[in-house]
C-alpha cells in the first residue's frame, strides 16, 4: 500500500476498492460456522441473527472508520452447537455480557479488568472450545463423511492459497453455496418467503441463571482478552490509530448485544484473528464492513425460514467446524503454561467450559503458591 493510502486509512476514510472486497470475506470463515451450527443444533433463526450482525458490521465500519470485524461469541456459540441452547438462554447471555460490557466502557474499566484472568486460562478457554467443536464436527462427519470430505478439501485448499499467495479465503461461502446446490438438486429449494420481522423474546427466571453461569462465564475471559484488549492493540499496530481504546470496544460491544440480544441477535464481539484476516486480504477502511455488511443481508434472505437451512448436507457443517475448531486451536497452544491449558482442554471435552474455567482458574493460583514456595 503506498503512502497516500496508507494515509488515508489512518484518517479513517471509506472505500469500496477492490481490496475492500477481498478484505471483506476474510471473517466469513468464523461468522457462517458459528451461525449455521448453532441454527442446526439449537434452532436459531439464522435470518435474524445474519440481519443483526450485517448491521452492526455497517455499524461499526462508519463508525470507526477501520474494517473492524463483528463475529458470533465463539464460546456461546461452542454450547449452542455441542448441547444446543432455548432462544432465551442466548438471549439472556447476550443481554447480560451487553450490560457488563457496556458498564465497563463507561467507568474505563478494562485495563483493571484484564490482570483477574491469567492468559493460560484464556489459552485453555481457546482450546477446550476447539476440542469441544472438533467432538461435535465428527458427530457430522460421520453422518455425511462424502460431502465433510468435499467442505474440508475445499477449506484446505483456499487455507495454502490464502498462505502463499494470498488469494482471499473465499471457502466457507463456496462450501456453503456447495450445500445449497446439492441440497436443491436432491430435495428442492423451499418456497421463498420475506424475512420475518423479529419478535422480542423475554428470558424465563431460569433462561438468566443457566446463560451467567454456562454462557456469560466463559465467555468473558475471551472477549476481553482477545475480542477487547488484543483487537485495540492490532489496530494501533495495523493503522496507527490509538483512538480504538478497550473502553470504546467494551461500550462499543455492549450496544451491539442490549440493542440486537432481546430480538434474536445472537450474541456479538470483535475479535483480533478477523481483524488480522480482513486486512491481510486488503481490507484497509471501513468499506470492508459495509460489503461484509450486504453480504449477510443477502444470506439473510436465502435462509428467510430456518427450515431452509436444513437442506445443506450435515458434512457441510462438519467441514465448517472442523476449520473454526482449528483455528481456535492454533490460538490455544500459544500459552504460557501448557499444563494449565491442556488441562483445561480436557476438563472441558469431558465436562463444560464452565468447570474447565474453574480448574483452570485454580490451577494458576496452586502453581503460583508453590512458585512462592519454592522461591523461599
Amino acid at each position: 500500500m503506498n503512502r497516500s493510502r496508507h494515509e488515508e486509512a489512518i484518517k479513517g476514510g471509506i472505500r469500496f476498492s477492490a481490496g475492500e472486497v477481498s478484505g471483506a470475506f476474510g471473517n466469513f470463515g468464523t461468522i457462517l460456522p458459528i451461525l449455521f451450527g448453532a441454527g442446526i443444533t439449537a434452532g436459531i433463526n439464522v435470518s435474524h441473527a445474519c440481519i443483526f450482525m450485517a448491521l452492526w458490521l455497517i455499524i461499526t465500519g462508519l463508525y470507526f472508520r477501520l474494517p473492524m470485524p463483528v463475529e458470533p461469541m465463539k464460546a456461546i456459540g461452542a454450547v449452542a452447537i455441542a448441547g444446543g441452547l432455548t432462544a432465551g438462554e442466548i438471549a439472556a447471555s447476550g443481554m447480560i455480557i451487553g450490560f457488563l460490557f457496556l458498564l465497563l466502557g463507561l467507568f474505563r474499566g478494562m485495563e483493571g479488568l484484564k490482570r483477574i484472568v491469567p492468559k493460560p486460562v484464556i489459552r485453555g478457554i481457546q482450546l477446550g472450545l476447539a476440542l469441544i467443536l472438533v467432538k461435535k464436527s465428527l458427530v457430522f462427519i460421520t453422518a455425511d463423511p462424502v460431502f465433510a470430505g468435499i467442505s474440508i478439501g475445499i477449506i484446505l485448499v483456499f487455507l495454502v492459497l490464502s498462505t502463499r499467495w494470498a488469494v482471499p479465503d473465499l471457502s466457507s461461502l463456496l462450501v456453503v453455496g456447495i450445500g445449497i446446490a446439492a441440497g436443491m438438486a436432491m430435495g428442492g429449494l423451499h418456497p421463498f418467503r420475506p424475512v420475518s420481522f423479529p419478535g422480542l423474546i423475554i428470558p424465563a427466571s431460569a433462561d438468566w441463571g443457566f446463560a451467567a453461569l454456562h454462557l456469560v462465564l466463559p465467555q468473558m475471559p475471551l472477549t476481553i482478552g482477545n475480542a477487547i484488549l488484543a483487537t485495540s492493540l492490532l489496530t494501533a499496530d495495523l493503522f496507527q490509530n490509538r483512538e480504538v481504546s478497550p473502553d470504546r470496544l467494551a461500550k462499543n460491544t455492549g450496544l451491539m448485544n442490549l440493542v440486537s440480544a432481546p430480538f434474536g441477535g445472537f450474541p456479538m464481539c470483535h475479535g483480533a484473528g478477523g481483524l488480522a484476516a480482513q486486512h491481510r486480504f486488503g481490507a484497509r477502511t471501513g468499506g470492508a464492513n459495509i460489503i461484509a455488511g450486504l453480504i449477510l443481508v443477502a444470506l439473510a434472505f436465502a435462509f428467510s425460514q430456518p427450515e431452509s437451512l436444513t437442506i445443506i448436507p450435515l458434512g457441510i457443517f462438519g467441514g465448517l467446524l472442523v476449520f473454526v475448531a482449528l483455528e481456535l486451536g492454533r490460538h490455544g497452544i500459544k500459552t504460557e503454561s501448557y499444563p494449565v491449558t491442556i488441562l483445561m482442554g480436557v476438563v472441558a471435552l469431558v465436562t463444560n467450559i464452565t468447570v474447565a474455567f474453574a480448574f483452570g482458574m485454580a490451577a494458576v493460583y496452586i502453581l503460583k503458591r508453590r512458585g512462592k514456595k519454592r522461591g523461599r
